[in-house]
């Protein structure tokens, strides 16, 4: 083991699993603090790959992927410049205040302009753009069609990787810290357990929200004055869809399903459900224009919290990021933007630490803070319907969930509330701006002009004694 390490024996060196944007993120923060980055991936990478490069490892890349606002924010503070890029390689501009029909639970949104402007491509050319600057980082190391077989450890802490490439002999890569980016499949709580430690405990909540898409050409007759469509799901009923505008003039239709009410990926079934849908633009939109793809499917979709963070012994030189630690049910895009998070995380708790001693436990907790604001969003959204299953929801958070309901029947009528919803989804304010005094009395003024005219706007429930309790 001596002999092995004498060779770089003044490096700092870090092993990521996982070639992931969550694993690319995490590797770009590790070269400020290391000397070699070393990236296992699974998939073949090949060197000159294409754009369209479709990866085994990544099934739902067929489907519309959301960068959010700070997640752009963060690429570009990671990768200055890369917005460009990913401009110069045309993806599409969007100004979701302006460029977005929305259709909430109680109508169309206003349109108007303001600063939430993000680029809008597919997953593989957000992938290939990220990839290809990494791949030019002097101090990055690619092991590509590479599978991690499990962990060196010395009980106390994790202080390597065993690795096999296709048919060679397993080889040992000694590392000063061990990232796990592998995402759903990981297998750190199996791995915790052989090591003698407690796996994670995990909080699981399933909607059994289901998506199907389509690729399609964007004729070059069309007039239109928007560069994407978003229909909501108003519970309970079950059905919405989005158009998305990509780069090569394309748009990806997504038709979603909740309660295993799942789009059809036969030709007449999937304009149908178009067709079954709160406002009939998309069934109108597809119908006359030039499919690219089959339709695909997608069906693991449930929010899935591995709490590290709770684990009172954890191996040091070992951190779990990205979907490994919490994946989010994707229809709400914010899992490549907490992702980011994640990774500037990192590089707080490295940059506050001048050592490694204690950097596991100390940022899985600092993590799991992070991911409480989206991971509440996520469940929240998805205990809106009574067949949602797993988790448990607390007294504060089904009197939020009822509030939030209240704020969305805004949206349609005030451009502020609207704006304010977009900036708290695209992760830009936290989600406490809802209780700010100009909507907290907006929202009362509703339910007690609702209540007057005998509306049922809560499910049976009312929310004039609950309001207090959600403000304390």
């Amino acid at each position: 083991m001596g002999s092995a390490n004498s060779c770089i024996a003044t490096e700092k060196t870090a092993v990521v699993m996982g070639g992931s944007i969550a694993g690319m993120l995490t590797a770009q923060v590790l070269t400020k603090h290391f000397d070699r980055v070393i990236i296992v991936e699974r998939d073949l990478l090949k060197e000159a790959a294409e754009q369209t490069e479709q990866r085994p490892g990544v099934p739902q890349s067929f489907h519309a992927h959301a960068l959010l606002m700070r997640g752009q924010q963060i690429l570009e503070y990671l990768f200055p410049g890369i917005v460009t890029e990913l401009a110069d390689s045309d993806a599409s501009v969007i100004n979701w205040t302006a460029d977005c029909l929305w259709l909430s639970i109680r109508g169309w949104v206003p349109r108007f302009d303001s600063q939430l402007i993000t680029r809008t491509c597919s997953r593989n050319l957000l992938e290939w753009t990220i990839r290809k600057r990494l791949t030019a980082n002097e101090r990055v190391e690619w092991r590509s069609a590479t599978q991690v077989t499990g962990l060196l450890t010395n009980q106390v802490s994790v202080t390597g990787v065993r690795i096999r490439t296709a048919n060679e002999p397993e080889v040992e890569i000694f590392a000063d810290v061990v990232v796990d980016a592998t995402g759903r499949n990981s297998r750190t709580p199996h791995w915790l357990q052989a090591m003698g430690y407690e796996p994670p405990q995990e909080t699981v909540v399933n909607s059994f929200l289901g998506y199907a898409s389509r690729w399609y050409e964007i004729p070059a007759d069309l007039q239109k004055d928007w560069n994407a469509v978003y229909i909501t799901t108003q519970a309970p009923g079950t059905r919405g869809g989005v158009i998305y505008q990509v780069e090569g003039n394309r748009w990806i239709i997504t038709l979603v399903g909740v309660g295993r009410d799942y789009p059809p990926t036969d030709e007449a079934g999937f304009l149908e459900f178009a067709r079954s849908l709160r406002s009939p633009i998309i069934y109108e939109t597809i119908k006359k224009i030039q499919p690219l793809s089959p339709i695909y499917a997608y069906k693991r979709t449930e929010n899935c919290l591995h709490h590290y963070e709770k684990l009172s012994r954890f191996p040091e030189n070992f951190l779990v990021v990205g979907d490994a630690v919490c994946s989010f049910n994707p229809v709400y895009g914010q899992g490549m933007t907490t992702a980011a998070l994640g990774a500037m995380t990192l590089d707080e708790c490295l940059s506050q630490q001048g050592n490694l001693i204690g950097l596991s436990r100390r940022f899985q907790k600092q993590l799991n803070k992070v991911i409480s604001v989206p991971w509440m969003i996520a469940t929240g959204e998805d205990f809106r319907w009574s067949t949602t299953e797993g988790g448990q929801t607390s007294l504060i958070n089904k009197l939020m969930q009822k509030y939030l309901e209240q704020v969305l029947m805004l949206q349609s009528q005030s451009p502020e509330v609207h704006q304010l919803f977009l900036e708290v989804m695209h992760m830009q304010k936290q989600p406490r701006a809802f209780f700010h005094p100009r909507i907290l009395m907006q929202v009362l003024k509703q339910i007690f002009t609702s209540q007057g005219q005998g509306e049922n706007l809560t499910n049976g429930e009312s929310l004039a004694t609950s309001l207090p309790a959600v403000v304390e």
